[in-house]
């Protein structure tokens, strides 16, 4: 999808020591994590909890920064697990930036081995075990939405090019890390829950990866053939992979520039699974923006990118005869690009509703396309939104021009954007009567932390 950003800061090392008290309790959490679960010698998965964490549309995550109360609901039918993990999580939430620096410094300091494993500013990787863990605490008495969540990452994570020996590690500091910012709760009966979760977790993730990797490669080289500046910001980047990649219309794959080694982000398919094999990316150069301003004006014919798999699943039900309403801001329009010619691959005569955004004419940088689309199927209509005028479509904010344009009952949805629009998009939608269940769309958390 459109590049989605965060600032390169400085690297955050924090803390880097440990008292003798902090490691004694550590050790013996590692320890009964060591010993808790066999893990396979040879399954390549990520070296920690996830750097980047795919979507479970159309739910979104928690947020790190809520208040500690409203972090999960009362749920009365949560196991004791489940209740010990999610009182972990509120009482460090108001400490999160603490509570992930600490943790990779333990790792660090403990396993040095392991630094050149991840990128070499840690800027984008900072807030991501905090999340990934919300999500697995929130999803934890649900097992087929967390097991679907966890393989998907431990699928992903392969090309990082870790082994499931350094679980381990992970977990040794992962328990070190809440062990010293959840310490007004700490117990045994909690550090037994933490172990019994994490466990879990990595075995999953462990699984998965080693499965995949008997019919998919860690990631694919992919040599750059077409390179088209559309504006001064956004390019249009077509490139050729090394073997046959598979995917969906709808869905992202991570990417890695030769500029920017171990930094991947997340980039939408631009069109339908094409009979040349090529695969098209939209790159919108942000400011400070290290991948997607590599990739819209330094990248060319020839060079190599590698790609992570597939993933996302803002994809298009076949078996429903509902209409498609499709709504996507700048260059969220490349996979709904992807969605109507999957569409129309299929055959399928459904009404196909799109709106374009944009906060100008200039910016509307695919309307061409779009509107040949248009011209050549007959239940395809394509509406450009502008915010600033003068304008040739309509004028305003997406959200105002899908509901003045229903009823929309017969229809799902799919959203995809900047992350404000699909708030809001998500608000207009329900207020139209779509319901969640039928609205699709990347994470909010994913679009908030991984485009850079």
């Amino acid at each position: 999808m459109d590049a989605r950003t965060t600032q390169p800061d400085a690297v955050e090392t924090g803390r880097t020591e440990t008292d003798r008290t902090e490691t004694g309790h550590t050790e013996t959490g590692a320890s009964r994590l060591r010993t808790a679960a066999p893990l396979p010698q040879e399954a390549p998965v990520s070296a920690a909890l996830p750097p980047e964490a795919p979507p479970m549309a159309p739910a979104t995550q928690p947020s790190v920064a809520a208040p500690a109360a409203s972090l999960f609901p009362e749920d009365r039918n949560a196991s004791p697990d489940a209740i010990l993990i999610r009182r972990t999580l509120e009482e460090v939430a108001p400490v999160a930036d603490q509570l992930t620096s600490y943790f990779y410094a333990l790792l660090f300091v403990r396993h040095p081995d392991l630094r050149n494993l991840f990128p070499a500013a840690m800027d984008a990787q900072r807030d991501r075990l905090l999340k990934a863990l919300l999500t697995a605490a929130e999803h934890m008495d649900t097992p087929d939405v967390l097991t679907g969540y966890l393989r998907q990452l431990g699928r992903g994570h392969r090309k990082y090019g870790t082994q499931a020996t350094h679980y381990p590690a992970v977990g040794e500091a992962l328990i070190g890390a809440l062990t010293r910012y959840a310490s007004t709760i700490w117990d045994e009966e909690t550090e037994g829950a933490w172990v019994r979760t994490y466990t879990t977790i990595s075995q999953i993730m462990i699984d998965a990866a080693a499965e995949n990797e008997l019919h998919a490669p860690a990631w694919w080289q992919a040599e750059v053939v077409s390179h088209e500046l559309r504006t001064a910001d956004i390019a249009v980047v077509t490139v050729r992979p090394d073997q046959p990649y598979p995917f969906l219309a709808g869905q992202y794959t991570s990417l890695e520039t030769p500029w920017w080694p171990r930094v991947w982000r997340h980039y939408s398919f631009a069109s339908a699974p094409r009979p040349d094999g090529l695969l098209s990316f939209h790159v919108k150069a942000v400011p400070a923006g290290w991948v997607s301003n590599a990739l819209v004006h330094h990248a060319g014919p020839g060079d190599v990118l590698r790609l992570g798999p597939p993933a996302g699943s803002m994809i298009v039900d076949h078996s429903s005869h509902n209409g498609l309403l499709c709504l996507g801001g700048g260059t969220g329009i490349a996979p709904i690009k992807a969605l109507v010619e999957d569409v129309a691959e299929h055959g399928h005569r459904r009404p196909v509703e799109v709106f374009y955004g944009a906060r100008s004419d200039q910016d509307l940088y695919d309307i061409e396309t779009m509107l040949r689309l248009e011209s050549e199927h007959s239940w395809l209509s394509v509406r450009p939104v502008v915010a600033e005028g003068p304008t040739l479509g309509l004028m305003g904010q997406l959200p105002e021009a899908v509901r003045e344009h229903g009823p929309w009952h017969e229809y799902d949805a799919y959203l995809s954007g900047p992350p404000g629009m699909i708030r809001s998009g998500l608000d207009a939608l329900k207020g139209a009567g779509i319901p969640s269940e039928r609205i699709r769309h990347d994470s909010l958390e994913e679009l908030v932390a991984a485009a850079n």
